[in-house]
């Protein structure tokens, strides 16, 4: 099977039991940065050897991968692609609990920095957060084609990835790096 099909060279794909698409619509937009998520969370794998957080990782690019052929699915019902759900979110929140008893209280902004995992990490974060961004404005150009919990579910991993960057500082022996107004740096 060759790898290259010729037939996005107009600017579009196909999507799963569904029409072709412009590469720029608000569908591809979503799930194409869900997938720069999940790749950034490979990298972030990288970086964390054979430890709790590569678990916690590999299970959440499962997810991503469930997620994304969600987006990618205009009837998703009927091609059996509805994954993410309340048993996913509230497993990403128990982590959440888990991993956040053990670090200081935050009592200020930090920066997103640290060792390689944590600044890694804290990159994971924000695509997560533009993943999320991009579903929602899927959500409005196209009514009631998103599921809730999709929303949520990403919404939930970007506070989930920013405790695990922490929790990475925390556990290296590297302090969160506070940020300070340039004001108060003079």
């Amino acid at each position: 099977m060759k790898i290259y099909t010729r037939t996005g060279d107009d600017g579009t794909t196909g999507v799963f039991g569904g029409p072709r698409v412009t590469k720029d619509s608000a569908r591809i937009e979503a799930y194409g940065t869900v997938d720069e998520l999940n790749a950034t969370l490979g990298l972030a794998r990288s970086h964390a050897g054979w430890s709790e957080f590569d678990t916690i990782l590999r299970e959440i690019q499962s997810e991503l991968f469930d997620l994304g052929a969600e987006l990618a699915t205009p009837d998703p019902q009927v091609h059996g692609t509805v994954s993410i759900g309340p048993s996913q979110i509230e497993r990403l929140e128990n982590t959440i609990d888990q991993l956040q008893q053990p670090l200081p209280p935050l009592t200020r902004f930090i920066l997103p920095a640290g060792t390689p995992l944590a600044a890694t990490l804290h990159l994971a974060r924000t695509v997560c957060r533009r993943a999320e961004r991009e579903t929602v404005r899927f959500s409005h150009s196209e009514p009631g084609k998103v599921r809730e919990q999709l929303i949520c579910y990403l919404n939930r991993l970007g506070d989930l990835l920013f405790v695990l960057a922490r929790s990475a500082n925390h556990r290296a022996g590297c302090p969160d790096e506070l940020w300070e107004r340039s004001s108060q740096r003079r």
